[in-house]
């Protein structure tokens, strides 16, 4: 049975609650960094939970059941993935980028070196990922590649969430220009676990790529991934049949 609107809607806003207070606790030294990891991955899973389930509410009682179902486990898949690895790697950009201060905005400087503005688009971007604002983030990531085309984090990122617009939308450009921007981040940094847990994810989610799906997923965990990245696998790892240890 499903859960009431209002009910999800607050969910929602305690989880986000939560994750600010934790990102609170860990500026203050309260929180280790793998300790704030572990929370930002349980906190976007139920985030993506409760948001898929308001999704779910608003399809018509007409729709065909068989094509919803089809259309449901898709969209939980994606949209699953997207919190939690963008909770994942928010972490990862925490601890290398400064976050953006408020009223501190990229457009509000004139004495910037590039440098400094992929930094400040990075930390940027990881706000708007972590506010749910996917398209500014998206907007962020690929203005930090027309600086620096070779910026894997930006590459990392911007495939993943390009990936899962495009999945939505049954855009196959979109899409493949996603798994693109993923597999030069794979080339540029084969020995980083992040890039090689998202483009497992889609060829996992995409049809008769599972051999593929599987071989990255047992090089992402050749690299020794960390807690809050392998959370984020087990499921994935658990429906192929592959051991993390």
């Amino acid at each position: 049975m499903s859960r009431p609107e209002q009910q999800l809607r607050d969910e929602i806003a305690l989880r986000e609650a939560s994750l600010a207070d934790a990102r609170s606790e860990h500026a203050a030294g309260e929180l280790s960094s793998e300790e704030l990891e572990l929370i930002e991955v349980r906190e976007r899973e139920g985030i993506a939970r409760a948001a898929l389930e308001l999704e779910e509410l608003r399809v018509p009682e007409s729709t065909e059941v068989a094509a919803r179902t089809g259309r449901t486990r898709h969209a939980r898949l994606l949209v699953v993935g997207l919190f939690c690895l963008a909770g994942a790697l928010g972490v990862f950009l925490w601890s290398t980028f400064s976050t953006r201060q408020a009223g501190n905005s990229i457009t509000g400087s004139i004495a910037l070196s590039n440098q400094q503005k992929v930094q400040q688009y990075l930390s940027e971007a990881e706000a708007d990922v972590a506010n749910g604002n996917v398209v500014a983030a998206l907007s962020a990531y690929q203005s930090v590649l027309a600086i620096d085309a070779k910026n894997v984090s930006a590459l990392t990122q911007a495939g993943w969430l390009e990936f899962s617009a495009g999945s939505s939308d049954r855009n196959l450009k979109v899409m493949q220009s996603g798994v693109d921007d993923l597999q030069k981040a794979i080339v540029l940094a084969p020995r980083l676990a992040a890039p090689r847990l998202y483009y497992a994810i889609v060829a996992d989610s995409t049809p008769g790529n599972e051999a593929i799906a599987k071989r990255q997923f047992e090089e992402f965990l050749a690299l020794k991934p960390s807690a809050g990245q392998l959370a984020i696998a087990k499921p994935f790892l658990t429906k192929l049949g592959i051991k993390s240890n």
